[in-house]
């Protein structure tokens, strides 16, 4: 198979995957689905009896929980991946998109962690910096309102005069 085909293959393949795995995680969140499992769980109870609560009995319950959960696993990740990709185009198209933002912010997600851990220490920085600078105006904006509001406030009479 050349290199074309194999990628037309597992372009198809993938997106194939990728729309069952978003309609089958869609499904399974749906309150129906919950309904169903619970339905499962209370017949299995229900049978116990039937079955002198036996090995096999435990057995089928066992092996059913642990298959679906085995191949749910996949799927969810597979569609938690899928909306993680998709958040950090839209944050990027934003960030690129914004004048004045920090380009390098866009392609985020590809630093390793210690290049992370210095990004949000820069950026922790850079905010305390502008609390602390947000609060000393504020500081100042009310001592000039105090300032204000003891000053005596000088009328123009001819301003205040009443029409005769």
């Amino acid at each position: 198979m050349d290199h074309n085909n194999h990628r037309k293959h597992t372009s198809s393949w993938s997106g194939w995957f990728s729309h069952f795995a978003q309609a089958t995680a869609s499904s399974a969140g749906h309150p129906i689905a919950f309904l169903l499992a619970a339905l499962v769980i209370l017949v299995w109870i229900v049978s116990g009896p039937i079955f002198n609560y036996s090995d096999t009995w435990q057995l089928v319950i066992n092996t059913g929980t642990t298959i679906v959960t085995f191949l749910m696993v996949f799927l969810i990740q597979n569609t938690q991946n899928r909306d993680t990709l998709a958040i950090q185009l839209k944050l990027s198209e934003l960030v690129l998109a914004m004048k004045g933002a920090e380009n390098r912010f866009a392609a985020i997600e590809d630093l390793s962690d210690e290049e992370l851990q210095a990004l949000h220490d820069d950026c922790r920085a850079r905010a305390e910096m502008t609390l602390h600078h947000l609060e000393g105006r504020k500081t100042t904006g009310l001592r000039t309102a105090k300032r204000r509001a003891h000053t005596p406030v000088h009328h123009d009479k001819t301003s205040s005069r009443k029409a005769s």
